[in-house]
């Protein structure tokens, strides 16, 4: 199908875009220039990813792979929108944007979590119980976000842990979808293929927050000693 060629070439291109801009996002100076650029041609390089692989899915159809989609993406989705949102009791809350995508992506990811549990469709074969994982993660990246909106924190840098998280967590996910092309093709679909990004970067995103909040906790003691 033309259709399919043209959106899977779309989907690879700007997936190797993703690939290649982030790493630049994460080791340059934060704030700086060449953060910021990288940072969003990463983030317009992974709607890119997202939405091709909504429609490819459905077009194959892999609804599985729609919904994995849905939840990768809001990551930076979620990373980049919460800068907007930096300041959320002084006006600087969630717009219907905001609201319209998490509700959308805790939804899908309810969906997935379904789908890989209680069912065994016959495309996603022994994916079933991945399905359900990444369903359950979906769901805990939104519901922290719904929490975020319903109760704003107090901490004035929660912005800045929630952009880091989320972004770095997109691009596990980013990852784990070239590692299921490119290494199952040599391993066969197995757990390791699927989960080694997110065992391997949760794990160092969780220590990347933590110390970026003792550097912040180190800067106000000295300021009010």
């Amino acid at each position: 199908m033309k259709l399919f060629q043209i959106l899977l070439t779309l989907h690879v291109a700007a997936g190797c875009v993703a690939f290649i801009t982030a790493p630049i996002a994460l080791i340059t100076a934060k704030g700086g220039k060449a953060h910021r650029q990288a940072g969003k041609i990463y983030f317009w390089g992974m709607a890119v990813v997202g939405s091709t692989a909504v429609v490819l899915g459905i077009l194959r159809p892999i609804i599985f792979l729609s919904l994995v989609a849905i939840f990768s993406f809001y990551s930076a989705f979620s990373g980049y929108r919460v800068l907007s949102r930096k300041r959320p009791l002084a006006g600087q809350g969630p717009t219907l944007l905001d609201w319209t995508a998490v509700l959308v992506t805790f939804v899908a990811s309810l969906a997935l979590f379904i789908t890989g549990t209680f069912f065994r469709f016959g495309s996603l074969g022994k994916l079933g119980w991945t399905a359900g994982l990444f369903g359950v993660i979906g769901m805990g990246i939104a519901g922290s976000d719904l929490h975020l909106f319903l109760r704003p924190p107090a901490d004035k840098n929660f912005w800045w842990y929630t952009h880091m998280t989320n972004m770095t967590a997109s691009y596990i996910a980013a990852v784990t979808a070239f590692s299921a092309v490119v290494l199952g093709r040599f391993l066969g679909q197995t757990p390791i293929v699927w989960f080694w990004p997110t065992a391997i970067g949760v794990p160092l995103s969780i220590l990347w927050v933590r110390s970026y909040k003792r550097k912040f906790s180190a800067k106000r003691t000295a300021a009010i000693a």
